[in-house]
């Protein structure tokens, strides 16, 4: 029988939103062997529902997954069987490894090889984790799919709706915004409205062994955080040399291959004896060269998005976007494929996602897309 949780932690109630009585609901819990989706699994068990939890094996078991802030390998399945066999539910391992190399890891490195800045955590969640893990849930009878993500699911008006996590240090909606409606009506994210510590005391109390266990990095699979040197293996022409060319035209000197460059980056463009210091501004991957200038031409007025997905109906609507996971929502609005800001906007990268928020209701995400390209400002080089 699952431990009781005392105060402050017991204030927390997780709401798997589900018909009542929950003895007779079947909650299918994504565990990836961290402590979030180990005190869902606990919170679903102790809601007197049924519960299976699901662990993807998403890479080999190698040095990455011995690697402290992993996910998805060896000791992070050993740790969600822990878990289970504590809380005392049943527990399946798939091997989903061939399709996470095809859908993240080889278009991770092809999109730094198309000068694109590419976020793989988006990728994951719109393939093997949501698609996939939607697909295994329905197959085992699951009234929901539950995760541990910072998200919230609100009904409103016109059915579920997705809104930002209520701890804004922990919020992950930036990297859900390709949640289709269909997966939103099927999923439940009973953290999002705690805070981080009171996951990890509910984690205490229960004498889960990942009570401390530190939490997964943003790029699971890349050894010590060096993305360059994994490119590097899968595309060799990726660190090809090139020009570092001004927006003006002059060729400054050489790169050390585009995957070592994103938009927007300063530090490592080693260029001395400018007027002003140099930005990179775009990445020409046909040509192999590095574009850079001064800050006031990384502005643009906008960008078009591809593969979008909207969560309500945005087109004319004036919203909130976000372009990049650390950066603050600005104005902008929506013309079909096209976000305007309503300011000048810097630092936009092709590969990043855009997404949107309600202006008038700013936990809110609409959805987003994908950003392709972008739009100058008026900029002349001087």
């Amino acid at each position: 029988m699952i431990a009781t949780i005392s105060s402050p932690a017991g204030l927390a109630q997780a709401d798997f939103q589900l018909p009542m009585p929950l003895k007779d609901r079947r909650i299918v819990v994504a565990m990836s062997g961290g402590v979030d989706s180990s005190v869902v699994a606990a919170l679903a068990a102790r809601s007197g529902a049924e519960v299976i939890g699901v662990t993807l094996q998403l890479y080999d078991h190698g040095a990455k997954a011995k690697r402290v802030g992993a996910c998805c390998a060896g000791q992070d399945i050993r740790d969600a069987r822990a878990v289970a066999d504590r809380l005392g539910f049943a527990h399946h391992v798939h091997d989903h490894e061939s399709r996470f190399r095809d859908t993240v890891i080889d278009q991770f490195a092809d999109e730094y090889l198309a000068g694109r800045t590419p976020i793989p955590c988006v990728r994951c969640n719109m393939g093997v984790k949501f698609t996939d893990l939607f697909a295994l849930a329905k197959d085992l009878g699951a009234d929901c799919l539950a995760t541990g993500h910072y998200v919230r699911r609100v009904m409103g008006p016109a059915g579920a709706e997705l809104h930002r996590a209520v701890d804004p240090a922990r919020d992950q909606s930036y990297f859900l915004f390709a949640t289709t409606q269909d997966q939103l009506d099927f999923l439940r994210f009973p953290l999002g409205g705690l805070e981080k510590s009171v996951v990890r005391e509910i984690a205490r109390e229960l004498g889960l062994g990942v009570a401390g266990k530190p939490d997964s990095q943003d790029i699971c699979f890349v050894p010590d955080g060096d993305y360059a040197t994994l490119v590097k293996k899968l595309r060799p022409e990726a660190d090809d040399r090139g020009d570092i060319v001004h927006v003006d035209g002059r060729i400054l000197g050489a790169h050390k291959g585009l995957i070592h460059y994103t938009v927007g980056q300063r530090r490592g463009i080693e260029i001395g004896g400018q007027a002003e210091p140099l930005y990179v501004v775009r990445l020409d991957a046909a040509a192999k060269q590095v574009i850079v200038g001064p800050r006031r031409a990384l502005a643009v007025s906008g960008a078009r998005l591809g593969e979008a997905n909207w969560l309500a109906a945005v087109d004319g609507r004036e919203v909130l976007a976000k372009v990049r996971s650390m950066a603050k929502p600005v104005a902008a609005r929506v013309a079909g494929d096209r976000l305007i800001f309503a300011e000048a906007e810097y630092g936009v990268a092709p590969g990043q996602a855009a997404v949107l928020y309600d202006a008038a209701d700013l936990s809110r995400v609409l959805g987003g897309g994908w950003i392709e390209e972008t739009f100058a400002a008026d900029f002349e080089p001087e």
